[in-house]
């Protein structure tokens, strides 16, 4: 007598692998490797990249009443191209 597929895979369905449930004891537990101790680092500089970041990014912080007017960056920048758009008809204009 030989077994399905179906029959294996309904046998093995039934069984608890305890997948789903985590321990309530070891909740906190922390689940750092151990390779990835960083308490015996030594020397980090806070802030070492920031101006290489800052070189790198457009960011601009906006009034709280422009924010309202223009609440996304893609309204942002929709308006900022159609006053782009005002400027160069202006100089052209001149």
């Amino acid at each position: 007598m030989s077994l399905s597929g179906l029959s294996v895979q309904e046998k093995q369905h039934g069984k608890s692998r305890g997948f789903m449930k985590k321990e309530n004891e070891n909740e906190f537990e922390d689940e750092l490797r151990p390779e990835y101790d960083f308490s015996n680092m030594k020397g980090g500089v806070r802030g070492k990249y920031a101006e290489r970041y800052k070189t790198g990014t457009n960011l601009v912080l906006l009034d709280p009443d422009v924010a309202q007017a223009f609440p996304t960056a893609e309204s942002v920048n929709e308006a900022l191209r159609l006053l782009m758009q005002i400027a160069q008809r202006q100089r052209a204009q001149n």
